[in-house]
């Protein structure tokens, strides 16, 4: 008897650890499961084509039983279709997202509503993993897929592809004057094959945006890290991947052939470091105080590492650029360049009538100089000109 007793309280352990599993086949009963689910259970979402969901989810795993929402087969749940609310919202803590695909999804903007495809607001510690993003569209300039937003902390988007998508953002860290997410991780994806944009000024697609105001919230802090992805023809627009805001990390990702470079906008104090880019139109792009650019490689580009002109310095200054200074380039290694290091580009750019002097007191001239900055032993080889000054 004390056996028998024994094995039905480990069955019930065991079950018990595994957490329930609720299979669903409509948002009705997702959303229904949504407010069910404890920590350690499964929503697993049946295999097949799906459109017209708009769902939230807002309950707390924890870091040894997440709460899991996953395709039935990786990659055979498949979102399409219009979009004028975000497939999914996650504002709870400990909730993963696994093996879902959205293609050809729409997403129509919507007055006072986001519009995204998947949406972590105020999130802590989710995760965005194995799905994948393919020929999605937006109607409107400016608008992302995949959005971290709110005073959320230590969320993650790994392992995903976003491939061909047209006229928007892939990922964007939003920062706003009340409210900025810490500590996003943005590893291990592959972004590819992205053309350009249609919109005004050839802006609005970036493959990531970390912040979206760099002249008057680039001093806010996220501390996102972005690593260990691949961008290979990402053409969107002249920034793969756009940091406004300020204490971020760029490591070890890998740009091919790319009609854009990663960009220090906006923003203070960041880490550029170990990257490759391999042909394309350019390397590293800085505006701002203090960012370590190290151990970076580039090959076949017209200029690796360019250093900007701003109307204002510092952190304390507010311009529309901020020029570059106290930044430490070292140790990056530089190969059949045209130029290796300019120093001063966009010197005396005239940017009158091309931004709003009220929204951001700003002078219009790019005529403050790069100063202070710190080049030491860096390797440029084949290179026309290894530093421009």
């Amino acid at each position: 008897m004390k056996n028998i007793l024994f094995t039905i309280g480990c069955l019930c352990a065991f079950q018990l650890s595994f957490g329930k599993i609720y299979k669903v086949k409509t948002a009705e009963e997702f959303n229904k499961a949504a407010v069910s689910v404890l920590a350690g259970d499964e929503i697993v979402i049946a295999n097949g084509n799906y459109s017209n969901w708009a769902t939230t989810i807002n309950c707390n795993g924890t870091v040894d039983k997440p709460i899991i929402i996953r395709a039935e087969s990786s990659v055979k749940a498949m979102f399409s279709g219009e979009v004028r609310r975000p497939v999914f919202q996650i504002t709870g803590t400990y909730i993963q997202i696994k093996g879902l695909k959205f293609e050809g999804c729409q997403l129509i903007k919507t007055k006072g509503a986001d519009v995204v495809l998947i949406q972590m607001n105020a999130a802590k510690y989710c995760r965005i993993t194995d799905c994948t993003f393919t020929k999605n569209t937006v109607d409107t300039q400016f608008m992302p897929i995949v959005v971290v937003s709110g005073r959320g902390e230590h969320n993650r988007v790994d392992h995903c592809q976003f491939t061909g998508n047209v006229n928007n953002q892939e990922i964007q860290v939003k920062v706003t004057a009340n409210d900025v997410s810490l500590y996003t991780l943005i590893d291990h994806n592959v972004f590819m094959d992205k053309d350009s944009v249609i919109w005004k000024g050839n802006n609005g697609g970036e493959c990531v945006q970390i912040g979206q105001d760099p002249i008057l919230l680039g001093n806010r802090y996220s501390y996102t890290t972005v690593r260990d992805n691949r961008f290979i023809h990402c053409n969107g627009e002249p920034e793969v991947i756009s940091n406004k805001s300020s204490g971020n990390q760029y490591i070890n990702n890998y740009f091919e052939n790319c009609h854009g470079e990663l960009v220090m906008r906006g923003g203070h104090e960041c880490l550029v470091d170990s990257n490759t880019f391999a042909g394309g139109i350019g390397g590293i792009r800085v505006n701002g105080t203090g960012h370590t650019i190290t151990n970076n490689s580039f090959k076949n580009l017209p200029i690796a590492i360019r250093l900007m002109y701003g109307m204002a310095k510092g952190k304390i200054d507010t311009g529309f650029y901020i020029a570059a200074s106290d930044c430490i380039i070292k140790n990056n290694y530089i190969t059949h360049c045209d130029t290796g290091i300019l120093i001063g580009g966009s010197k005396n750019a005239d940017w009158t009538g091309k931004f709003d002097t009220k929204r951001y007191p700003s002078r219009t001239i790019q005529d403050v100089a790069p100063f202070n900055n710190h080049l030491d032993n860096n390797t440029i080889t084949d290179t026309k000109t290894p530093v421009l000054q």
